[in-house]
């Protein structure tokens, strides 16, 4: 007959930046679940625990006309300002990355 012990998992107890990284781990999928739920467009209702409650809803089609006319002339007014444009001192910084091939000058 087999024994009737029951057996568990042996777990080691946690240190602490093993259990604050657990917390961080739980707390970020927490945060992101609530990001997806609050940037959908459809209408939504949050309530934490009664403490916390807050409703969303989706734009109207005027609030929507009016975005996508900003979009529209903020599209426009950089195009107009000619990226990239020497003349009218407009360039974009670029970063190049220094190669380990390159002597280094060393003044004495």
């Amino acid at each position: 007959m087999e024994d009737t012990e029951e057996r568990f998992i042996q777990i080691e107890r946690m240190s602490v930046d093993q259990a604050a990284g657990a917390f961080v781990m739980v707390a970020g999928a927490i945060g992101s679940l609530l990001l997806v739920i609050w940037q959908s467009k459809c209408h939504c209702k949050v309530n934490l625990c009664w403490i916390f409650s807050c409703e969303r809803r989706p734009g109207t089609e005027e609030e929507m006309k009016k975005l996508k006319d900003q979009a529209k002339e903020l599209k426009e007014k950089t195009a107009k300002q000619g990226k990239g444009d020497p003349e009218k001192g407009n360039t974009t910084p670029r970063l190049v990355p220094k190669s380990s091939l390159e002597p280094e000058i060393v003044s004495s």
